[in-house]
């Protein structure tokens, strides 16, 4: 029974997505981990459940006014929790910063330091004392008045805006312009001003052409809209608005990634002629600390940022306070290993691993009691070395009368819990139990569990002797970010792994250098010489010419709305639909593939507009959303779903998972293509139809792997992939592995960024980045076989992989 004191969170009758009506009970005041393979419902249990709860309780206190300006998630589907207190969610999904978020801003050092130059900054004789937002350049007491605080100046000219002056306007000549309905209506408005849109660009009037790209007014006029057959468009008034305005726009305020880099193509960046890129007004960039502007502190890596402090630590009694509190609010940053970033490192530039742990050192300093902090992944992205100190800093939130809840793959994180809950045997409709919920030790005994012959050590995987090279591509004079003047080889038709601390060099190297490389070559003209001058930080590059083809898969999610699912995704839906279309139902009422299709009208349903659940708006209180009325979530008008494939209907078949779909799909080429690559990379639990907003990163980047195992192989292929591992269970990177040295066997290249030293030791060459972060690294530490690196001197890499080659079972003899 619980009590007032019940040292206990306990869960009853948890049915949260696959979780099957679970009880389990995990102590307070503990470092307690989640772990089992992906999609076995750890996370639908820490997050989704008890997190889930602990915040609805929050918003049940909030006053119905303030609550309907805070964004909420439903109440989680369990029968009861108690003993919970209230939780912090420091999760690895990001929000849409902007390009002003940055380091500084995230933990709040950005506030302290700006107070340290306006109390202890040296002013010129005379000046007058700042206060401390006149040394941000997010506001207006700050900014530079001519580049508004960014420290850039966007331009644009016609010769981007109209890449091809031949065609018309009718024609698409300005390539900034918006595409469907929105293009047509600009189109249309300047037609009705009187503009010629049918003759070549390059053939109107030069007062024309300027007018129509950069005026700033914004005329109003009738459009007559050109009548198609059958439909009828009546006159509206449409607004007209020049390419540059629209351009700058979309930049400025979109919060769109992929409309703002379609933007950023159509401009010219320049450092602010003004503030030099400094951001700031020139009263404040003439105010010093140490001998340096507030721009010239913000630039430099943390490490050599604690570096200045100590060495300015002197002074006042105003100067040593601010000093020290600023040292103390690093501290925990470094520690965390991200002392390589700089504090005006933008937000987006980070990757989820690196945000979630700024957001954990912040934690660490706000000194809350007696919460649940819970944690998704905190090791994802580090070293092994750096995976050591995110323990300690673990422990610490622990010592300050905190319970930390962590979903984590790990195996060195687990070891060190006070408590484990494993869940599985495994994923989706075959998983969703707790096979074990007690001290990691007790797990030994649990023969269902994924998780125990990680954590144990049993059965280590064969040793593997390494490929021989059949080809070098060779990066002479790499120079870009802090990657300075090295000469790196890459081995083709063999699987590297490209090793490093956090802030190393090594995304830079393959992600930018080498891949940038490779897309330059490929899009040179034939008769360049192979070693000329490549862009993108590399004086030269030979070798490129052995590769026909790059393909780099990314963990960036596969779509931003519930609209783009597993299926749209990897082309499997058109395979369906046209399935649907060839029944004899919809040959009789002539329904074409589109009308199964729950993105346009048609076939879906419009009350929901295909979503499958409307918005129902409260006096005082947020909008929430529920099941849409009519379809009852199943995205189609009634006609629709009266036509079947083999007993079920379009949307019965988007509720299948993968598993499932392979047998109702068996027999069908096209689409036992799809499945089969979906679940040779381990995703048979997902279903057809799962939003893409609900996809771990580390899920779509196994889509996006599964989408390029099922396209017929064409020439030499290189694979780059950045971290694959992250997110999955150790069970699920043997099945990645798998495929990946399928690839190379198959005569493919492959090169992996990674820190997971199970795979690093089963890799054929590794290239060692470091030896530390930022300024401290950047450079070649080791090359060679894993053998090879584990024992290079100079390596921090090199104990981790050698203790996991030792793990290795050697061959007999």
């Amino acid at each position: 029974m619980s009590t007032p004191h019940d040292p206990y969170v306990r869960v009853r009758g948890a049915r949260e997505h696959n979780l099957r009506d679970v009880d389990v009970d995990i102590p307070r005041d503990a470092l307690a981990v989640f772990t089992g393979v992906s999609g076995s419902g750890k996370s639908s249990l820490a997050f989704g459940t008890i997190y889930a709860e602990a915040q609805r309780r929050y918003f049940e206190s909030v006053a119905p006014y303030a609550r309907r300006l805070i964004h909420q998630v439903g109440a989680p589907d369990v029968g009861e929790i108690t003993g919970l207190p209230p939780a912090v969610s420091l999760e690895q999904r990001r929000s849409a910063p902007g390009s002003r978020s940055s380091v500084g801003t995230v933990t709040t050092l950005s506030n302290s330091l700006r107070m340290l130059f306006s109390r202890a900054g040296d002013y010129p004789p005379g000046a007058e004392r700042l206060d401390s937002d006149s040394f941000s350049p997010n506001t207006a007491a700050g900014a530079c008045p001519e580049c508004h605080g960014l420290g850039l100046i966007h331009r644009t000219t016609e010769e981007l805006l109209v890449p091809e002056p031949s065609l018309s306007i009718r024609e698409g000549a300005i390539a900034a312009w918006p595409g469907a309905w929105q293009g047509k209506n600009l189109r249309d408005v300047l037609d009705a001003l009187g503009y010629d849109i049918e003759r070549p660009w390059h053939e109107l009037e030069p007062a024309d052409r300027e007018w129509i790209l950069f005026t700033d007014e914004q005329p109003v006029v009738t459009v007559h809209p050109v009548r198609d057959a059958g439909r009828i468009q009546r006159p509206y008034q449409g607004t007209y608005m020049s390419a540059r305005r629209y351009v700058m726009h979309t930049f400025a305020d979109t919060r769109s990634r992929s409309l703002r880099a379609k933007a950023e193509r159509f401009l010219t960046s320049a450092p602010c002629p003004v503030c030099g890129g400094g951001r700031l007004r020139a009263e404040a960039m003439a105010v010093t600390f140490a001998g340096r502007t507030i721009a010239d502190i913000v630039a430099l890596p943390l490490t050599a940022l604690t570096e200045v402090l100590l060495e300015a630590g002197g002074g006042s009694d105003t100067a040593r306070v601010l000093t020290a509190d600023l040292l103390a609010r690093i501290e925990p940053v470094t520690e965390l290993g991200l002392g390589y970033l700089s504090l005006d490192r933008t937000t987006p530039s980070l990757s989820s691993g690196e945000l979630q742990r700024l957001r954990l050192a912040t934690q660490l300093r706000s000194g809350l009691f007696g919460v649940v902090y819970v944690l998704d992944e905190p090791s994802a992205g580090l070293h092994p070395a750096d995976t050591e100190s995110l323990l300690g800093v673990l422990g610490r939130l622990k010592q300050a009368g905190n319970t930390v809840f962590v979903v984590e793959h790990q195996m060195d994180v687990v070891r060190q819990a006070d408590w484990l809950v494993d869940v599985g045997p495994l994923a989706g409709e075959h998983g969703g139990r707790v096979l074990h919920s007690g001290p990691p030790a007790d797990l030994a005994g649990v023969s269902g569990s994924a998780t125990r012959r990680f954590l144990f050590d049993e059965d280590p995987a064969p040793a593997r002797e390494p490929r021989v090279p059949s080809g070098w591509i060779t990066l002479r004079g790499v120079d870009l970010h802090n990657v300075r003047g090295v000469d790196a080889a890459f081995p083709l038709g063999v699987l590297t792994a490209v090793t490093g601390v956090s802030g190393s060099g090594k995304s830079t190297l393959v992600g930018q250098v080498l891949a940038g490389a490779l897309a330059d070559r490929r899009s040179a003209e034939p008769a360049e010489d192979p070693a000329a001058p490549v862009a993108r930080g590399c004086a030269s590059a030979e070798g490129l010419e052995a590769v026909d083809r790059l393909v780099q898969v990314d963990q960036k999610p596969i779509g931003r709305t519930p609209r783009s699912n597993l299926a749209t995704y990897t082309g499997l839906f058109d395979v369906v639909r046209k399935l649907f279309a060839e029944t004899e139902t919809a040959r009789a009422r002539k329904y074409r593939a589109g009308r199964f299709s729950f993105n346009v009208a048609g076939g879906r349903c419009e009350t929901c507009q295909g979503e499958g659940f409307v918005s129902v708006e409260l006096l005082f209180l947020p909008s929430t959303y529920t099941p849409c009325p009519d379809c009852h979530g199943a995205r189609y008008n009634p006609q629709t779903l009266e036509v079947t494939l083999r007993g079920l209907t379009i949307a019965g078949v988007l509720d299948l998972t993968v598993e499932a779909a392979a047998g109702f799909l068996a027999g069908t080429p096209a689409a036992e293509r799809s499945l089969r690559a979906l679940l040779d990379v381990g995703l048979g639990y997902l279903r057809l139809g799962q939003p893409a907003t609900e996809l771990s990163g580390g899920e779509a980047q196994r889509i996006k792997l599964a989408t390029e195992l099922q396209r017929a192989r064409r020439g030499h292929t290189l694979y780059l992939l950045d971290e694959p591992t992250t997110g999955l269970h150790p069970a699920d990177v043997e099945v990645l592995m798998r495929q990946l040295h399928g690839l190379v066997d198959a005569g493919s290249t492959v090169v992996v960024v990674e820190h997971d030293m199970a795979v690093v030791a089963g890799a054929d060459q590794v290239i060692d980045l470091g030896p530390g972060g930022g300024d401290r690294g950047g450079r070649i530490v080791a090359t060679g076989t894993p053998r090879e690196v584990a024992r290079a001197a100079g390596s921090r890499t090199a104990a981790y992989l050698a203790k996991a080659l030792r793990t290795v079972r050697l061959p007999a003899g």
